[in-house]
């Protein structure tokens, strides 16, 4: 008897529909999504705790008085960064063969008409 295997929760699944509808996104593609999502959100999600801690040493050590305020401030607009690179991250990936520019700015659009089409699509069905 053979065993069942489970799928890892990062394999995409295969649809079951007979029809054939969307086939979902191709591994390099989510590859590279993945990637940049990694460095456009973890970067200023990084920054945002060293806001923390250079606040902390730099008060700490009398070098500076800096404000709380500033340092929820500074902080959250970091977080806040880290969170809208989340969208451009998906939203920049390439879908061709090519991995495309190191920003992929020439991809927002393309990519943010696929989004639309594929809402559009789904509220018709």
């Amino acid at each position: 008897m053979a065993e069942r295997r489970d799928p890892l929760p990062f394999e995409p699944r295969r649809s079951a529909s007979p029809s054939g509808g969307s086939q979902g996104i191709p591994r390099e593609v989510a590859d590279r999504m993945a990637r940049r999502v990694a460095i456009s959100t973890g970067v200023p999600s990084v920054l945002g705790m060293a806001v923390f801690v250079i606040s902390y040493l730099l008060v700490s050590r009398g070098i500076l008085d800096i404000p709380p305020g500033i340092t929820l401030v500074a902080s959250g607009f970091f977080f806040l960064l880290g969170l809208i690179g989340l969208s451009y991250g998906v939203l920049s990936a390439s879908w061709e063969p090519q991995p495309g520019s190191l920003l992929g700015l020439e991809h927002l659009k393309p990519n943010l008409q696929r989004l639309r089409s594929s809402i559009k699509a789904k509220k018709q069905s």
